[in-house]
């Protein structure tokens, strides 16, 4: 979103097993999917690696910004290590943290159970209760078929609609994430009975000159639950774009602000937050009942009956869950998997005990969130690196679906715009991370090629732009992969 200028949306020792590198290439070409260009354009080989990263981080604009950075191979000492050990902010890269754990506890054909209970016979159910269980995945459209499914069954009217959800409301926002970030889809409540990500869309359109700006959404429901106030004005065209949405703390006031240009069209699209999650799916779930021909008496949130499920909706394969976490970076869903590795401080105690068992050093990050919006969550390249070359280590199995839950550059996900020149387009398979003054890119280098390299470079305490982090990470790695492929080619060269 254009709008949202804040936080958006995060010494290696890895355990030898003996696999040789070319071993590893071809797993890494297995889930990766794709091929080297059968010509890239041509390139001055670096003097070094050093001189390749280097190149990059001395110029001048970068003079007051940290950069941490480590290269390596898929097993083995770092090659290239720049400030690693230091522990950063590493924004969405946490997301490789909690996915990689999570394979590792559950496997990756777990699916999370939603279980569904009632009482009575058709026509008139006497209670109908849905318990959440922290399935991230559940849409509107899953209550519209569970309700036609109802239908078909000769259901007519339900006498109570009920739900549970274990999180209570004043828990559903971790008290380290920053408060304007909690307006935004990417700040959303984090709760057990989650439904459309726990966001919608809005859309403020121009009206005549000096009018307020008309307010738009998808989905009536969630907008009801926010107290709107419209102080944004229609001005004339080619007004330069000023519209603000801020909240009132404390409360479930959102205060509309600025100038948006006549002939702004639909220009200005904003993700929100819903306020009450838990609300909105009782209300959500009793409309598509209306809206399916089944009449409700009475809906509230109340403790599941004493009866054993009558059904049970299950999620998506984790395999699917931790694809859709990494590729779009969402942070509902790292959440969610965090809240099913355990609740609260067991769930980061899991993923310790996980990745410490595949040979990830434990003092070299600290995690209070699975997915890196909090500013107090600390990981080291070190520790970023170590996990990868780790993964690489674990079963197809395991492995396949991380790696294949990563974006490719110039190809999917959060790269799909990015690194997409014939040197590097399709052929790096990594987590983007961003926030106000970070930017973060790990992952896999070329693996097709004899000597795959894995990286993880993060930027910190920066005022250059996002776009300016961007640019010079992807500069830095257009420069590894040009020395990597001159090693591959010309292996006297540096």
């Amino acid at each position: 979103m254009r709008e949202l200028r804040a936080t958006v949306q995060g010494d290696a020792h890895p355990r030898q097993r003996g696999r040789q590198i070319g071993a590893i290439a071809a797993l890494l070409v297995g889930g990766f999917g794709v091929k080297m260009p059968g010509a890239m354009a041509a390139a001055t080989c670096p003097a070094s690696l050093a001189a390749a990263v280097e190149g990059v981080i001395e110029q001048p604009q970068w003079a007051r910004s940290h950069w941490g950075i480590v290269v390596a191979p898929p097993t083995g000492e770092p090659i290239y290590n720049h400030n690693g050990a230091i522990h950063t902010i590493a924004a969405s890269n946490v997301k490789l943290f909690t996915t990689a754990a999570a394979l590792l506890q559950f496997g990756p054909d777990f699916q999370i159970s939603t279980p569904i209970y009632s009482l009575g016979t058709a026509p008139r159910l006497d209670r109908l209760h849905l318990s959440g269980r922290g399935d991230p995945s559940l849409k509107t459209a899953d209550l519209t078929q569970w309700a036609q499914a109802l239908r078909s069954q000769g259901v007519r009217h339900i006498e109570q609609l009920t739900v549970d959800d274990a999180v209570p409301a004043s828990a559903q926002r971790p008290d380290t994430w920053e408060q304007y970030d909690l307006n935004f889809y990417y700040g959303m409540a984090v709760n057990r009975l989650m439904l459309n990500d726990n966001a919608f869309q809005i859309t403020l359109l121009p009206q005549g000159v000096g009018e307020a700006v008309r307010l738009e959404s998808d989905d009536a429901i969630a907008l009801r639950q926010w107290d709107w106030i419209n102080q944004g004005v229609t001005a004339p065209d080619d007004t330069p774009y000023s519209m603000e949405i801020r909240r009132r703390f404390g409360t479930n006031e959102l205060t509309i602000t600025g100038e948006l240009a006549a002939n702004a069209g639909r220009y200005s699209s904003w993700g929100m937050a819903v306020f009450d999650p838990t609300a909105y799916f009782l209300a959500t779930l009793r409309f598509a009942l209306n809206r399916a021909g089944i009449t409700v008496a009475d809906s509230a949130i109340a403790p599941p009956p004493d009866i054993a499920p009558s059904t049970t909706h299950l999620s998506p394969t984790l395999a699917s869950l931790v694809h859709a976490t990494n590729q779009p970076s969402n942070n509902l869903y790292a959440e969610a998997l965090l809240q099913q590795l355990g609740p609260g401080e067991a769930g980061l105690t899991a993923i310790a005990v996980q990745l410490s068992n595949i040979g990830v050093d434990s003092d070299a990050y600290a995690l209070v969130d699975g997915s890196g919006l909090s500013r107090h969550t600390l990981v080291s390249p070190d520790a970023i690196v170590q996990l990868l070359q780790a993964m690489t280590q674990q079963p197809p199995p395991i492995f396949v679906p991380f790696i294949q839950s990563l974006p490719i550059s110039g190809t999917s996900g959060t790269l799909r715009r990015r690194l997409t020149s014939a040197t590097v387009r399709g052929q790096i398979a990594a987590k983007t991370g961003t926030m106000t003054g970070v930017s973060a890119l790990s992952g896999y280098l070329r693996p097709s090629s004899p000597t795959p390299l894995v990286f993880s470079i993060v930027v910190n305490r920066t005022a250059r732009s996002v776009q300016e982090q961007r640019e010079a990470i992807d500069a830095m790695m257009e420069a590894i992969a040009t020395w990597q492929r001159c090693q591959s080619e010309h292996p006297s060269s540096s």
